[in-house]
């Protein structure tokens, strides 16, 4: 305990001490928490309610307890991004405090004392942004909400912060000199990747034994079967982006003689699996992205028609709030990938400013250097997107056929144009990370890094 405490109070003076370039990253820190809390507080408010309840909004969607339960399940899959984001913003924070850790090994501590340090850095910055969100989200919260539950999220969302900053930092090593490097796995994605993807494979070939794909469909386990679907299709994709980034730098490096090209071959070829780990979350929001497309358009249909019979047993509004909800919610789970890509761009920029300043010191223009860049994001970015696009596109299309009430399914073309744009927008949010480059080319970064 006494460890902890010193480690802590360090970690504060550390934090107090930040400079201004590394004020951005305790805010965005601090802005993920804040995210988490109020996601964490909307999950307590609906889970306090009891029994029916008329809310004033949602078209009746928030009013019984089925249906509130479902809300609070599509608002914990949320997290999922969120504790990514905060990985991502750790990473690029140890990479900036290079100095302080040095100094912190140069007086004693030891590796994992560093790591430590640098977690309970991210755990308080999310602890000011918790705090900020249960002040401006707690006064809005119904009379039975559960002040436990209040509690108990303002407090976790910290710990879980500093829990996924310390396994984001558990490669990064600070050598006493000042040196930062990252101690990468050699075999790929590892075994438990591979045990994983195992599994779920016997799981899908399981369910499609199983009367789901026949005629009546058992809606309380189709959901089940989707979610299995969407994470095997995405752990294809996430395999498939390592072994394209290796197969196309080897490639690129053997035979091409376009210099941009070249560097992002070799760095592709270096370590081709920091595409995978980066684009993880990117791809499973893809997957959900593309087959929520498809199903919306299944499901508009299917509700017009019945609606046009006169079997709809309740408003439309009522299921259309649904779905735009649940739109809403990918939505922002897209926005928090794309920012935790550009984050993790950035931070790749900063762990390599060295190589960097000392290829822009032997010639190399800062262009061709902004072209590698954006090369090594969507060359083995594109066939992953395109699997997990038309895996998406292949579950609404299924997901349809199971449950419509036509004869002809329509098509979910609306599908096939999200990976499209997915891809677009990584693109992009690539090149938010050049600005940096200027920065990290300078000739003064050859004495650090």
């Amino acid at each position: 305990m006494r460890s902890l405490g010193s480690d802590l109070r360090l970690a504060w003076l550390l934090t107090r001490g930040s400079d201004r370039r590394e004020w951005w990253r305790v805010g965005l820190t601090a802005f993920g928490a804040a995210l988490a809390t109020g996601i964490g507080l909307a999950v307590v408010a609906l889970r306090s309610l009891d029994g029916f309840y008329a809310v004033s909004f949602g078209s009746g969607l928030f009013d019984s307890p089925s249906d509130r339960q479902n809300v609070s399940l599509a608002l914990g899959l949320l997290l999922i991004p969120v504790l990514g984001f905060l990985g991502q913003c750790a990473r690029i924070g140890a990479v900036h405090r290079d100095r302080r850790l040095a100094a912190l090994r140069l007086a004693g501590a030891g590796p994992w004392q560093v790591r430590r340090i640098a977690a309970l850095e991210s755990g308080l910055a999310c602890l000011a942004g918790a705090v900020v969100a249960t002040a401006a989200v707690v006064p809005l919260l119904p009379y039975a909400v559960a002040w436990a539950g209040v509690v108990l999220v303002a407090v976790s969302v910290p710990v879980l912060g500093a829990v996924v900053s310390a396994v984001a930092l558990r490669r990064v090593v600070a050598d006493p000199l000042g040196r930062v490097r990252r101690v990468r796995p050699v075999r790929g994605p590892g075994r438990l990747f591979g045990t994983a993807t195992r599994l779920l494979a016997v799981t899908a070939v399981a369910i499609a034994l199983t009367p789901v794909f026949g005629s009546p469909v058992d809606f309380g386990l189709a959901p089940v079967t989707v979610f299995v679907l969407a994470v095997l299709i995405s752990l294809i994709a996430i395999w498939l982006s390592g072994a394209s980034s290796r197969q196309l730098g080897e490639g690129f490096a053997a035979g091409t003689s376009h210099p941009a090209l070249l560097i992002a071959a070799e760095r592709m070829r270096e370590d081709p699996w920091s595409t995978a780990r980066t684009h993880a979350a990117l791809l499973l929001v893809t997957v959900v992205g593309s087959g929520f497309a498809g199903v919306r358009q299944i499901l508009l249909a299917d509700l017009e028609e019945m609606r046009r019979k006169g079997h709809l047993g309740t408003r439309m509004s009522y299921y259309t709030t649904g779905i735009d909800l649940t739109a809403a919610a990918i939505l922002v789970a897209f926005a928090l990938v794309l920012t935790a890509l550009a984050v993790g761009t950035a931070e790749s920029l900063a762990t390599r400013r060295r190589g960097l300043a000392a290829q822009a010191a032997a010639g190399v223009p800062q262009a061709v250097l902004a072209r590698a860049l954006l090369l090594e994001t969507a060359l083995p970015l594109f066939p992953a997107i395109a699997v997990a696009g038309l895996g998406g596109t292949a579950i609404s299309f299924w997901y349809g056929a199971a449950v419509s009430s036509h004869a002809d399914v329509p098509v979910p073309y609306g599908a096939l144009l999200v990976p499209v744009g997915v891809y677009a927008c990584c693109v992009l949010a690539a090149a938010t990370s050049l600005p940096l480059l200027r920065r990290s080319v300078r000739p003064g970064e050859l004495r650090y890094a």
